[in-house]
């Protein structure tokens, strides 16, 4: 999408701090934090909303989710992680997603309630 800011991310088009990317998806730290640690998990393939993925993207989902198992080390999350993924839904947007290109919230470095 032309201006989806994560699509201008994963281009190089904005800088970001990636920690870790591979032919399928970016992680980068999320630009306002909601948690000590919180960063973006985000396909490079544009697509906004879990109803629009195909088996493609849900095994792509699937594989962004271990990646981040194996890399909670990595990324400071030894005493554990919250996962979110916001979704704009079809009357509103309760669930407050800013960018319409799916991506998902991993949250730690602190106890979070």
């Amino acid at each position: 999408m032309e201006n989806c800011v994560f699509c201008k991310i994963i281009k190089g088009e904005i800088s970001s701090n990636i920690v870790y990317q591979d032919d399928d998806f970016v992680i980068f730290p999320d630009l306002n934090p909601k948690a000590k640690l919180h960063y973006l998990a985000v396909p490079r393939k544009h697509f906004a909303l879990l109803s629009e993925a195909g088996y493609d993207e849900e095994i792509l989902i699937g594989r962004i989710l271990k990646k981040v198992s194996t890399l909670s080390k990595t990324l400071g999350l030894e005493n554990g992680y919250r996962i979110i993924i916001n979704q704009k839904g079809e009357k509103g947007n309760d669930a407050g997603q800013e960018v319409m290109h799916l991506h998902i919230h991993i949250l730690g470095g602190e106890k979070l309630n």
